[in-house]
């Protein structure tokens, strides 16, 4: 119910008595960043649930070839994990008010995310040197459409990941309350992503033999 009366709140109008609320438009700002973010990630999470429905309604047909497993993808796998945790570590740190330790988990986050990124990149490079990077195979094109929406929304989030640092180490110039949901939103976003991940992951490698499961939830067995 919290996060329906926050996407109808109107707090630009005036109270009972004519007069404008006095809460603060930062803390405002901040519930409305919170909601619109919650928002998004509804829209996203559908968006990959097509995306994994698809995939596993094409894996029933003769002429699907999956994409060999690699090792570098369970490397990536556990790079997008240890940035969650970073993120989390920071997010625990800033309710504690542990500002050096908040700073570590924030580096500690970007740096695993920027290898997660280059490790996909690299992850084609390798379907490129094993000459299975055809796109008219359909497990290669909807293997290089999952992943690469997935990365470009990691891409974003390091956008969002560079404005928090930047808070973080100008505290001083904002709003502890600010700083520490910009670092929330961060953790929530992030945990979201390695979350759908998960998923997108078993359902990329886990092989045609291991998808009835999946597959019967779908409505495809």
């Amino acid at each position: 119910m919290n996060f329906f009366r926050q996407l109808t709140e109107k707090s630009w109008l005036p109270d009972e008595n004519g007069a404008l609320s006095i809460r603060d438009n930062n803390v405002s700002d901040t519930a409305s960043s919170r909601v619109g973010l919650k928002v998004f990630l509804v829209v996203v999470g559908f968006l990959f649930f097509l995306l994994t429905v698809s995939y596993a309604g094409r894996m029933v047909y003769e002429d699907w070839r999956p994409v060999p497993q690699s090792w570098l993808m369970w490397q990536n796998s556990a790079m997008l994990f240890m940035a969650s945790v970073g993120l989390y570590f920071a997010q625990i740190s800033a309710r504690q008010d542990q500002w050096n330790h908040v700073k570590i988990g924030l580096i500690a986050a970007g740096a695993f995310t920027v290898g997660f990124i280059v490790g996909q990149a690299l992850a084609w490079q390798q379907l490129v040197d094993k000459g299975i990077f055809e796109l008219t195979n359909p497990a290669v094109a909807l293997f290089i459409l999952i992943t690469g929406l997935h990365g470009l929304h990691m891409l974003g989030g390091l956008v969002a990941w560079g404005r928090t640092a930047d808070k973080v180490w100008q505290r001083d110039k904002f709003k502890l309350s600010i700083v520490r949901q910009s670092i929330e939103n961060c953790a929530l976003y992030w945990h979201f992503l390695l979350a759908v991940w998960l998923v997108l992951f078993f359902l990329l490698f886990s092989g045609n033999d291991n998808m009835g499961i999946l597959l019967t939830i779908c409505g495809f067995k």
